[in-house]
């Protein structure tokens, strides 16, 4: 075979392989990947709200003696037990004051009997008339002296002010009764224990006298509660406000305890995207943003509340601002996308 023959195979590849196409050039808007957008706006956001807070008696009673400088002779009740309204709780040592109650008896017994004997000489001139009116104000004076000693003879019981759950007890057998100390009791009033929960303005706004709220103890016993109060003011330096839960009269809540609660369709409404589309990794949230030129942009933001698949954005891009919904695509600052607007859905829950 001649040298020429041998090489006309490889002329006639070479020649193939010169007449192909060089490949076609690709724009930057071609590679563009299609994405979809929404718009940041108002939205509502329903769902639970959570708050813990302190359990403390709806209403609580203090009870003290009425009369001072007496004796304690019996105490009849004890923490935790219930007790009725007008039940004896102390009962006050009145040896004493029963010897000044005789006494006082016998001396208005003795100053009425004064008075009768001059009730019909008046103007007569057997007796002055000065005599006759002093004779008639003592008799008055006894009364009432007698009057005053019985009434401390009656308050020698003393007795529970409301019906409820004894929580507190500080007095002893011979203790002295004194006005103005410490109370001897402090009485749940019907044993009615309530949750205490700070919340802030915009979460009291979510919260309604009424609605149900579900109440975790230390315990990790639920139990279900409603609302009773929600504060009609603010505090000026915590910027908090009071909401009240009344809870069922059960021996495991406590005053003094500590409970969660989870209110139930709970609202509000404000600037809000689908949790989709909020991206979260080391350096907190943020969101891709579309601009004018479909060119996206990480943002940073700050997340409030969520439910029904929404979260709120606290701060943020303004809005009416485009934003990738799907936080899961992976863009670069400055990537070119093809954007389509939908409306924004809450996530499906399965």
């Amino acid at each position: 075979m001649t040298l020429a023959k041998a090489l006309l195979p490889l002329v006639a590849v070479l020649a193939l392989a010169g007449c192909k196409k060089p490949p076609e050039k690709v724009s930057e808007a071609q590679r563009a990947r299609a994405v979809t957008v929404i718009q940041l706006e108002p939205r509502p956001i329903t769902g639970a709200l959570a708050a813990s807070g302190d359990l403390i008696p709806r209403e609580e009673a203090a009870v003290l003696p009425e009369v001072s400088g007496y004796r304690v002779a019996r105490v009849l009740a004890d923490v935790g037990q219930y007790v009725r309204a007008g039940q004896t709780l102390v009962q006050l040592d009145g040896v004493l004051l029963e010897a000044q109650v005789a006494q006082a008896q016998a001396q208005a017994a003795q100053a009425q009997d004064q008075a009768e004997r001059v009730a019909d000489l008046d103007g007569q001139g057997v007796i002055s008339q000065e005599q006759i009116a002093q004779r008639r104000f003592q008799a008055q004076v006894a009364k009432a002296n007698l009057r005053q000693l019985t009434t401390q003879r009656s308050k020698l019981a003393v007795t529970a002010p409301v019906s409820g759950l004894i929580l507190e007890k500080t007095v002893r057998p011979g203790d002295m009764s004194a006005g103005g100390a410490t109370p001897w009791y402090r009485i749940a009033r019907d044993g009615q224990i309530e949750l205490s929960a700070d919340l802030s303005e915009d979460d009291l706004a979510r919260i309604r006298v009424g609605q149900t709220a579900t109440v975790t103890l230390p315990s990790g016993a639920v139990v279900q509660g409603r609302v009773r109060l929600i504060s009609p003011q603010i505090d000026a330096q915590t910027k908090l406000g009071e909401v009240r839960v009344t809870l069922p009269v059960r021996s495991d809540i406590r005053a003094g305890g500590f409970g969660r609660a989870v209110f139930a369709d709970a609202s509000a409404n404000g600037m809000a995207v689908p949790e989709a589309a909020i991206r979260f990794d080391a350096d907190g949230a943020s969101v891709m943003v579309v601009g004018d030129d479909n060119r996206v942009k990480r943002v940073m933001v700050q997340t409030g509340a969520r439910g029904g698949g929404m979260v709120q954005i606290l701060k943020g891009p303004p809005a009416g601002t485009r934003i990738v919904a799907n936080a899961g695509s992976l863009f670069l600052d400055g990537d070119l996308v093809r954007p389509s607007d939908r409306p924004a859905q809450p996530a499906a829950r399965k």
